[in-house]
């Protein structure tokens, strides 16, 4: 695969996990095949998020299961596993599967925690089934049913009746549209971003090859959704631009900071001092996490 064939594969398995359409499991069935482990992942985390919008849980399941439990990259079984776990007891068949995959040595630990992590929620959500368990809207305190309480919590990890949910659905939706609104700087490959430094930045990345993701969403904890402003996959490094200094974004900033490092999150943080000099500070700030610019203008990881 290219690297234009990858970009258009990563953008495309991007609009679709962001569409909502629970008929893009056909397409997702077809980039879950891709040579490209990015590709494989994000396709793997797509499905994840079309629970929430009603997608066949039969079917997705069982896309899931051999990329779980066979993948042979790590972060794709980890992308994998974390979506069987949102289908809770739709994956039920799955449960033995991953609990096995807890107690056998991986290379990669994080697979194995997030194995133990999406085991518990499919036995969660089967308790529920059971035993009716009853669990109330966290706006309104009105009790939900089992459906709503797969899609909010599915969506925002938190539980909502379905009118709430609708009511933050639609406040996301108009914050995020005003984010997009605000990204009218293009830079050298065409990618629209929000400020002078982040284009620097950006520009940057590309002129080294290292290929990024900007401003995509990531779930770090349990009820906190942030969005980095890039994402190296194949350094599995996120950069951050603090290009402000009033009190409220300082008093952001520092709670972001505090869950990265409490995640074990690999972070570099960028500033207006940093600007001059910007290549030289990435440069060292990467190689420390693990890149190496070559002689000749490529770069390896």
């Amino acid at each position: 695969m290219d690297e234009v064939q990858h970009h258009e594969g990563v953008q495309r398995v991007l609009e679709l996990g962001r569409a909502g359409n629970p008929d893009g499991l056909v397409e997702l069935e077809e980039l879950l095949q891709k040579p490209s482990p990015e590709i494989r992942r994000l396709a793997a985390s797509a499905i994840g998020k079309l629970a929430a919008d009603g997608a066949d849980a039969e079917r997705a399941v069982k896309l899931l299961i051999p990329v779980a439990l066979k993948d042979r990259h790590p972060q794709v079984q980890q992308y994998a596993i974390k979506s069987l776990g949102i289908y809770g007891a739709g994956a039920a068949q799955v449960l033995r599967d991953l609990e096995d995959l807890v107690k056998t040595p991986h290379p990669k630990t994080y697979v194995c925690k997030t194995a133990g992590a999406a085991a518990t929620r499919i036995r969660e959500a089967l308790a529920y089934q059971e035993e009716q368990k009853e669990n109330r809207c966290s706006k309104c305190n009105r009790l939900v049913d089992f459906d709503e309480y797969t899609r909010s919590t599915g969506h925002f990890q938190r539980i909502y009746c379905d009118h709430c949910y609708d009511e933050t659905c639609v406040r996301r939706r108009n914050w995020e549209t005003k984010v997009e609104d605000k990204k009218n700087l293009k830079t050298v490959e065409g990618v629209l971003v929000q400020s002078k430094g982040e284009k620097q930045i950006a520009e940057c990345l590309e002129a080294n090859g290292l290929v990024y993701r900007y401003d995509d969403r990531l779930r770090i904890i349990e009820g906190f959704q942030i969005r980095p402003d890039f994402y190296i996959p194949a350094l599995d490094v996120y950069i951050e631009y603090w290009g402000m200094d009033t009190p409220r974004y300082k008093a952001g900033m520092y709670v972001k900071q505090d869950l990265y490092m409490h995640n074990g999150k690999k972070l570099v943080s960028l500033y207006p001092k940093d600007l001059p000099e910007l290549a030289k500070i990435i440069t060292e700030k990467l190689q420390a996490l693990g890149w190496r610019a070559l002689a000749n203008g490529e770069s390896q990881c």
